[in-house]
């Protein structure tokens, strides 16, 4: 955005206008999204792979008991949502090419609307606020290792089965 301010000052070449007027900037240094029609079917795939996902992670939810200090219906959903993107980034870069609304629904919404880091941001600051240090803490740093683990995991699994053979959907690369 400090370029885009600096530009402002001088002439504006014409690349920088067309800049400028994709990514919605209005001049006095504020960028303002917007979206063309042809972005609604992107808006209405993540919309509803958004409802979708909420619903899915409101359902673990309520299925999950709350044992003790830490919340793992949370830890849960964020360790799950974080297997399945590894599996999904796979099957979208390496496995088959995906087509940009499946990939805006299931990554962004479904996924996007499962995992919920502001849930979990949330609960680590009530449990420091309410005394429980070595819960918050220990919530906090198992979280983040198990979710990135199950990212990593999810990822090396989908190759994995990709190369015994049985992971190469039609059309796709090998």
């Amino acid at each position: 955005m400090a370029a885009l301010s600096s530009q402002s000052r001088g002439v504006v070449r014409p690349q920088q206008h067309a800049e400028q007027q994709r990514i919605g900037y209005r001049g006095g240094g504020v960028v303002v999204a917007t979206f063309a029609r042809s972005d609604a079917p992107a808006l209405a795939a993540i919309a509803a792979g958004g409802a979708l996902g909420s619903s899915l992670r409101y359902g673990v939810a309520a299925w999950l008991p709350r044992r003790g200090d830490i919340p793992w219906q949370t830890m849960a959903v964020n360790v799950v949502g974080c297997f399945a993107i590894g599996v999904l980034m796979v099957c979208v870069t390496e496995i088959w090419v995906a087509r940009r609304l499946p990939r805006l629904f299931l990554g962004v919404g479904v996924l996007g609307g499962f995992t919920t880091f502001s849930t979990f941001g949330v609960e680590v600051r009530t449990l420091l606020e309410s005394g429980r240090t070595v819960s918050a803490l220990g919530y906090l740093g198992g979280t983040v290792v198990a979710s990135v683990g199950a990212v990593v995991i999810g990822a090396g699994a989908t190759r994995w089965w990709r190369r015994t053979g049985t992971g190469t959907a039609k059309g796709g690369r090998r």
